[in-house]
Protein backbone atom coordinates (compact mmCIF):
# COMPACT_ATOMS: atom_id res chain seq x y z
CA UNK A 1 0.00 0.00 0.00
CA UNK A 2 1.01 3.40 -0.82
CA UNK A 3 0.68 6.48 1.40
CA UNK A 4 1.60 10.10 1.67
CA UNK A 5 0.96 11.70 5.63
CA UNK A 6 2.88 14.87 5.52
CA UNK A 7 1.03 17.64 2.84
CA UNK A 8 0.03 21.27 3.32
CA UNK A 9 -2.43 23.16 2.11
CA UNK A 10 -3.49 27.36 1.47
CA UNK A 11 -4.50 27.88 4.91
CA UNK A 12 -0.62 27.95 5.48
CA UNK A 13 -0.21 30.81 3.35
CA UNK A 14 2.79 28.87 1.88
CA UNK A 15 1.36 25.91 -0.23
CA UNK A 16 -1.01 25.86 -2.91
CA UNK A 17 -4.47 24.32 -3.16
CA UNK A 18 -6.73 23.64 -1.38
CA UNK A 19 -7.32 20.35 1.25
CA UNK A 20 -9.22 18.22 -1.65
CA UNK A 21 -6.93 18.95 -4.55
CA UNK A 22 -4.78 17.08 -2.46
CA UNK A 23 -6.92 14.22 -1.67
CA UNK A 24 -7.71 14.33 -5.25
CA UNK A 25 -4.13 14.18 -6.49
CA UNK A 26 -3.92 11.31 -4.11
CA UNK A 27 -6.95 9.09 -5.83
CA UNK A 28 -5.49 9.64 -9.43
CA UNK A 29 -2.00 8.44 -8.12
CA UNK A 30 -3.67 5.48 -6.44
CA UNK A 31 -2.70 6.05 -2.75
CA UNK A 32 -4.40 4.03 0.14
CA UNK A 33 -4.35 6.88 2.69
CA UNK A 34 -3.41 10.72 2.39
CA UNK A 35 -2.72 11.83 5.24
CA UNK A 36 -3.34 15.76 5.83
CA UNK A 37 -0.98 17.41 8.12
CA UNK A 38 -1.02 21.49 7.99
CA UNK A 39 1.14 23.65 10.57
CA UNK A 40 -0.85 24.65 13.52
CA UNK A 41 -0.89 27.81 14.74
CA UNK A 42 0.85 29.81 16.52
CA UNK A 43 -1.02 28.75 19.72
CA UNK A 44 0.97 30.62 22.41
CA UNK A 45 0.96 33.86 20.45
CA UNK A 46 -1.31 36.65 21.57
CA UNK A 47 -2.15 37.66 18.44
CA UNK A 48 -4.94 35.11 15.90
CA UNK A 49 -2.17 35.33 13.36
CA UNK A 50 1.20 36.55 14.03
CA UNK A 51 2.79 34.88 10.94
CA UNK A 52 0.39 34.44 7.71
CA UNK A 53 3.49 33.16 5.55
CA UNK A 54 4.33 30.01 7.90
CA UNK A 55 1.14 28.86 9.61
CA UNK A 56 -2.71 28.76 9.66
CA UNK A 57 -4.33 31.19 12.37
CA UNK A 58 -5.67 30.38 15.37
CA UNK A 59 -9.50 31.01 14.09
CA UNK A 60 -9.00 28.69 11.07
CA UNK A 61 -7.93 25.71 13.37
CA UNK A 62 -11.65 24.24 14.02
CA UNK A 63 -12.42 24.84 9.91
CA UNK A 64 -9.07 22.97 8.91
CA UNK A 65 -10.04 19.88 11.47
CA UNK A 66 -13.87 20.51 10.16
CA UNK A 67 -13.01 19.61 6.19
CA UNK A 68 -10.89 17.06 7.34
CA UNK A 69 -13.05 15.04 9.09
CA UNK A 70 -15.64 15.84 6.21
CA UNK A 71 -13.93 14.91 3.73
CA UNK A 72 -12.59 11.78 5.41
CA UNK A 73 -16.79 10.86 5.74
CA UNK A 74 -17.17 11.70 1.80
CA UNK A 75 -13.90 9.93 0.10
CA UNK A 76 -14.82 6.55 2.50
CA UNK A 77 -14.21 3.84 -0.21
CA UNK A 78 -11.92 5.63 -2.66
CA UNK A 79 -9.11 6.39 -0.33
CA UNK A 80 -8.13 6.97 3.50
CA UNK A 81 -7.96 10.49 4.66
CA UNK A 82 -6.11 10.64 7.72
CA UNK A 83 -6.27 13.93 9.89
CA UNK A 84 -2.68 14.84 11.12
CA UNK A 85 -1.23 18.22 11.97
CA UNK A 86 2.50 19.27 12.20
CA UNK A 87 3.71 21.34 15.13
CA UNK A 88 6.80 22.49 15.56
CA UNK A 89 9.04 21.68 18.80
CA UNK A 90 8.56 24.62 21.39
CA UNK A 91 10.04 23.22 24.36
CA UNK A 92 8.65 26.29 26.11
CA UNK A 93 4.84 25.30 25.15
CA UNK A 94 4.49 21.81 25.33
CA UNK A 95 1.62 22.01 28.19
CA UNK A 96 -0.47 24.19 25.43
CA UNK A 97 -0.21 21.87 22.76
CA UNK A 98 -0.61 19.13 24.27
CA UNK A 99 -4.01 20.07 25.94
CA UNK A 100 -5.40 21.02 21.90
CA UNK A 101 -3.83 17.78 20.81
CA UNK A 102 -5.98 15.77 23.20
CA UNK A 103 -8.95 18.15 22.42
CA UNK A 104 -9.62 16.79 18.76
CA UNK A 105 -9.76 13.32 17.03
CA UNK A 106 -6.13 13.03 15.08
CA UNK A 107 -5.25 10.10 13.38
CA UNK A 108 -1.20 11.48 14.26
CA UNK A 109 1.16 14.38 15.16
CA UNK A 110 4.32 15.33 13.06
CA UNK A 111 6.76 16.89 15.29
CA UNK A 112 9.27 19.00 13.22
CA UNK A 113 12.31 21.39 14.43
CA UNK A 114 12.30 24.62 12.28
CA UNK A 115 14.44 26.47 14.77
CA UNK A 116 16.81 25.32 17.71
CA UNK A 117 18.81 27.48 19.68
CA UNK A 118 18.26 30.27 17.80
CA UNK A 119 19.02 28.98 14.92
CA UNK A 120 16.60 28.65 11.80
CA UNK A 121 17.22 25.21 10.00
CA UNK A 122 17.76 26.89 6.78
CA UNK A 123 20.43 29.48 7.54
CA UNK A 124 23.58 28.63 5.33
CA UNK A 125 25.26 31.81 6.00
CA UNK A 126 25.46 31.08 9.84
CA UNK A 127 26.48 27.64 9.38
CA UNK A 128 29.15 28.96 6.79
CA UNK A 129 30.78 31.03 9.20
CA UNK A 130 31.46 28.63 11.96
CA UNK A 131 34.81 26.57 12.63
CA UNK A 132 34.75 22.36 12.37
CA UNK A 133 34.33 22.40 15.86
CA UNK A 134 31.25 25.21 16.11
CA UNK A 135 29.53 22.85 12.96
CA UNK A 136 30.21 20.01 15.22
CA UNK A 137 28.65 21.54 18.10
CA UNK A 138 25.71 22.73 16.32
CA UNK A 139 24.97 19.14 14.43
CA UNK A 140 24.89 18.50 17.86
CA UNK A 141 22.33 20.97 19.41
CA UNK A 142 19.77 20.03 16.74
CA UNK A 143 20.46 16.10 17.97
CA UNK A 144 19.77 17.33 21.17
CA UNK A 145 16.62 18.90 20.04
CA UNK A 146 15.37 16.30 18.32
CA UNK A 147 15.66 13.53 20.90
CA UNK A 148 13.86 15.86 23.55
CA UNK A 149 10.96 16.21 21.21
CA UNK A 150 10.96 12.59 20.61
CA UNK A 151 10.90 12.36 24.76
CA UNK A 152 8.13 14.95 24.85
CA UNK A 153 5.29 12.68 24.28
CA UNK A 154 3.87 14.98 21.77
CA UNK A 155 4.32 13.14 18.68
CA UNK A 156 3.79 9.70 16.42
CA UNK A 157 6.23 10.87 13.85
CA UNK A 158 9.27 12.98 13.75
CA UNK A 159 9.24 14.70 10.48
CA UNK A 160 12.12 15.60 8.17
CA UNK A 161 15.01 14.93 10.72
CA UNK A 162 18.56 15.76 9.47
CA UNK A 163 16.84 18.66 6.99
CA UNK A 164 20.34 20.86 7.84
CA UNK A 165 21.57 18.16 5.70
CA UNK A 166 20.01 20.11 2.45
CA UNK A 167 20.66 23.59 3.63
CA UNK A 168 24.15 23.34 5.46
CA UNK A 169 27.36 22.41 3.51
CA UNK A 170 28.91 19.08 5.02
CA UNK A 171 26.70 18.49 7.66
CA UNK A 172 26.50 14.70 6.59
CA UNK A 173 30.28 14.83 6.95
CA UNK A 174 30.19 15.52 10.28
CA UNK A 175 29.91 12.19 12.63
CA UNK A 176 28.98 12.11 16.08
CA UNK A 177 28.03 10.08 18.87
CA UNK A 178 25.07 12.27 19.47
CA UNK A 179 23.35 10.88 16.29
CA UNK A 180 23.13 7.27 18.17
CA UNK A 181 22.21 8.84 21.41
CA UNK A 182 18.80 10.42 19.81
CA UNK A 183 18.14 7.27 18.05
CA UNK A 184 18.17 5.62 21.01
CA UNK A 185 15.81 8.08 22.54
CA UNK A 186 13.76 8.05 19.55
CA UNK A 187 13.44 4.15 19.71
CA UNK A 188 12.54 4.37 24.02
CA UNK A 189 9.42 6.90 23.12
CA UNK A 190 8.22 4.58 20.49
CA UNK A 191 8.02 7.26 17.65
CA UNK A 192 8.72 6.87 13.74
CA UNK A 193 10.79 8.71 11.84
CA UNK A 194 9.56 10.52 8.58
CA UNK A 195 11.74 9.96 4.98
CA UNK A 196 11.07 13.30 3.72
CA UNK A 197 10.76 13.66 -0.17
CA UNK A 198 10.14 17.36 -0.50
CA UNK A 199 13.34 17.73 -2.20
CA UNK A 200 15.87 15.71 -4.29
CA UNK A 201 17.95 15.25 -1.71
CA UNK A 202 15.63 12.82 1.09
CA UNK A 203 16.06 13.01 4.78
CA UNK A 204 17.19 11.36 6.83
CA UNK A 205 20.13 10.09 4.63
CA UNK A 206 20.80 6.41 4.36
CA UNK A 207 23.67 6.42 6.83
CA UNK A 208 21.00 7.56 9.20
CA UNK A 209 18.32 5.29 8.21
CA UNK A 210 20.52 2.31 8.80
CA UNK A 211 21.75 3.35 12.47
CA UNK A 212 17.64 3.70 12.99
CA UNK A 213 17.22 0.19 11.71
CA UNK A 214 19.74 -0.81 13.93
CA UNK A 215 18.00 0.43 17.18
CA UNK A 216 15.03 -0.59 15.97
CA UNK A 217 13.22 2.94 15.10
CA UNK A 218 9.92 2.02 12.97
CA UNK A 219 9.81 4.75 9.54
CA UNK A 220 7.23 6.47 7.64
CA UNK A 221 6.66 8.49 4.08
CA UNK A 222 5.24 12.43 3.72
CA UNK A 223 5.90 14.09 0.89
CA UNK A 224 5.83 16.90 2.49
CA UNK A 225 3.71 18.50 -0.88
CA UNK A 226 3.13 22.17 -0.87
CA UNK A 227 1.54 21.32 -4.08
CA UNK A 228 -0.83 18.92 -5.37
CA UNK A 229 1.07 17.55 -8.39
CA UNK A 230 3.58 16.40 -5.77
CA UNK A 231 1.87 14.41 -3.18
CA UNK A 232 3.34 10.98 -3.28
CA UNK A 233 6.34 11.82 -5.25
CA UNK A 234 9.29 9.77 -5.18
CA UNK A 235 7.33 7.05 -3.07
CA UNK A 236 7.98 3.76 -4.61
CA UNK A 237 11.78 4.69 -4.93
CA UNK A 238 11.99 5.20 -1.62
CA UNK A 239 10.24 2.25 -0.61
CA UNK A 240 13.07 0.41 -2.67
CA UNK A 241 15.64 2.81 -1.13
CA UNK A 242 14.03 1.38 2.27
CA UNK A 243 13.80 -2.44 1.71
CA UNK A 244 18.04 -2.15 0.19
CA UNK A 245 18.23 -1.06 3.83
CA UNK A 246 16.87 -3.87 5.53
CA UNK A 247 13.17 -2.19 6.36
CA UNK A 248 10.55 -4.76 5.89
CA UNK A 249 8.10 -2.06 7.13
CA UNK A 250 6.73 1.47 7.32
CA UNK A 251 3.81 2.77 9.51
CA UNK A 252 0.81 4.75 8.86
CA UNK A 253 -1.38 5.97 11.65
CA UNK A 254 -5.01 5.70 12.63
CA UNK A 255 -6.70 7.57 16.20
CA UNK A 256 -3.10 7.72 17.37
CA UNK A 257 -1.95 4.08 17.19
CA UNK A 258 0.67 2.85 14.54
CA UNK A 259 -0.42 0.15 12.00
CA UNK A 260 2.57 -1.53 10.42
CA UNK A 261 2.30 -2.12 6.54
CA UNK A 262 4.61 -4.26 4.42
CA UNK A 263 7.29 -2.54 2.01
Amino acid sequence: MTFDLHTHHNRCGHAHGSIRHYIEAAVDKGLSYIGISDHTPLFAEKDDHPSPEACMAKSEFPAYIEEVLALKKEYEGRIEVLLGIEADFLPDCLDTYERIFKSYPFDYVIGSVHEFAGISLYDTLYWEQLSPEGRRELKESYYDYIARSAASGLYDVLGHVDALNRYFPGYSRLRTEAADHTLKTIAAHNIAIEINSSDELWVPDGWLLERALHYGVSVTFGSDAHEPARVGEYADDIRKHLIDIGYREWAVFKNRERILLPL
